[in-house]
């Protein structure tokens, strides 16, 4: 057998018109859908349970200030070098402002709803991340922001309240873990 490649070789009738077929069968269902609405999936609209507005500021020792929203106060404040996760999620948000020409003067949003996904939200650029999706650890510091005396977790200790004042700076909303 030759491995030449007859030119007048043609491609097999039956399989190239079902492949065609088949290909426009999806086309059409798609379009379908698309039009009609019919076998689309809406999301259902979760209620906000708790919402609190909240400004993040940077401080010239490395430490964030977490105030609230609404009054300026100081929430909370992280100490120089930790909680990364919380400073990787606000270099982004600042980046989206950055870009999109806003400046700090809106807070952000912090949201528990009811199905109790944590998320925060930037209502000057429309940008929301769930906080819940990169593991529950990680969302637990800003679950204890939303002005409770207690996370819902064991992992940190529950006897200081998020709404310490500022002189104090810890590793979580809620003290030193021991």
């Amino acid at each position: 057998m030759s491995d030449r490649h007859d030119p007048h070789e043609s491609v097999p009738r039956i399989p190239l018109a079902g492949a065609i077929l088949l290909v426009g069968i999806a086309l059409a269902a798609v379009t379908f859908a698309r039009v009609t609405g019919v076998g689309a999936v809406a999301p259902v609209p979760v209620a906000d349970t708790e919402v609190r507005e909240l400004r993040f500021e940077d401080r010239p020792d490395g430490s964030i200030a977490v105030r609230d929203g609404h009054d300026g106060s100081t929430v909370w404040t992280a100490a120089p070098g930790t909680n990364g996760f919380m400073r990787g999620v606000l270099r982004g948000f600042a980046r989206e402002r950055k870009r999109s020409d806003f400046g700090q003067e809106v807070p952000f949003r912090l949201v528990r709803k009811a199905d109790e996904r944590m998320l925060l939200e930037d209502p000057t650029t429309g940008r929301r991340v769930d906080l819940g999706s990169f593991g529950r650890d990680n969302a637990i510091v800003f679950a204890a922001l939303l002005g409770h005396g207690q996370a819902r977790s064991t992992h940190m200790a529950a006897s200081t309240s998020p709404d310490r004042p500022a002189s104090q700076t810890a590793d979580s909303p809620h003290g030193r873990q021991p």
